[in-house]
């Protein structure tokens, strides 16, 4: 919380951006050993930050984008793709979700580039001499996130993923959404943003089940994570095969611990059946209770 105090965010956001790591912030998961495991918890928690990831010579590399969306990323994934060749490149996104606008903004800056998308955790193995990266499959992409999976030209989500989805809500009310008081130009705003939001995802393929299910749940509610039937029919899924989005990338699952819901071995296998969990949601800004803010200016 004290970290996100200081960026400045505002407006709307899809709330449960920081819930993993708050919730769970003391829980064991391996994504190939429990230290890798914390830090990306704690990256899931801070703003968002892209990476290229070279794996030549038999793979061209694919972008990391770790973090919650803020009103600086467009601008910071702008500094990153600038001098950079990324038509066509892959997105491996692990993230909390953030602010709608700008994840709007983002993700039409990823369809104008033709880029495709997933949700992963890159493992760098840098202790083995002439390893590759690799991508393990158990993560999470929540609320905004979502979102920008859509704006992939090919989307293809792992078995082990956590896709996850929540209502549009103030981000300076969330921490007590009921209690909390509304003007008629909060009302305006949301009203506005839902719309902004409809004509993306139809404008990225989506379908109307995607906003369907994600307004639905209020944030005082856990997230709803969409299973392989969802996935599909709200279009977020366009392949099956991992080699469309990531060709030549040894893809794999981590270790099991008690964070992860569901494990699988490899992309495309089938998982164990196991029941999912939620996290529940969180507020990224400095919750208000039940006093009444002013609504944020929009943000372009």
């Amino acid at each position: 919380m004290r970290v996100l105090k200081s960026l400045n965010l505002r407006g709307w956001l899809l709330v449960g951006t920081a819930a993993c790591g708050i919730v769970l912030a003391g829980a064991i998961a391996t994504f190939g050993s429990p230290a890798s495991a914390g830090a990306s918890l704690e990256e899931r928690k801070l703003p968002m930050k892209f990476g290229w990831v070279a794996c030549e010579p038999n793979c061209r590399g694919w972008v990391s984008a770790v973090g919650i969306i803020t009103a600086d990323t467009p601008k910071d994934f702008d500094d990153f793709a600038r001098g950079r060749q990324l038509g066509g490149a892959t997105v491996v996104l692990d993230s909390s979700g953030g602010s709608v606008n700008d994840a709007i903004t983002l993700g039409r800056r990823f369809r104008n580039l033709g880029l495709l998308t997933t949700v992963g955790v890159t493992q760098q193995n840098r202790g083995e001499k002439g390893a590759r990266p690799r991508v393990a499959s158990e993560a999470y992409c929540e609320s905004m996130c979502v979102f920008l999976l859509l704006a992939g030209k090919k989307r293809y989500v792992p078995d082990a993923a956590h896709v996850r989805v929540h209502q549009i809500w103030m981000g300076d009310r969330a921490d007590d959404a009921k209690a909390a008081s509304y003007s008629a130009q909060d009302l305006m705003i949301v009203e506005r943003d839902i719309g902004r939001l409809a004509k993306y995802t139809f404008d990225m393929g989506g379908a109307g089940d995607l906003l369907s299910l994600s307004l639905n749940v209020p944030p005082w509610e856990d997230l709803h994570e969409l299973d392989a039937s969802e996935l599909k029919l709200t279009n977020l899924v366009t392949t099956d095969l991992v080699s469309d989005v990531l060709p030549h990338v040894d893809v794999t699952a981590p270790a099991m611990a008690e964070l992860a819901p569901k494990t699988q071995a490899r992309f495309g296998e089938e998982p164990e059946p196991q029941p999912a969990k939620s996290t529940k949601t969180a507020e990224a800004l400095v919750p208000t209770g039940g006093v009444a803010t002013p609504a944020a200016p929009p943000q372009k």
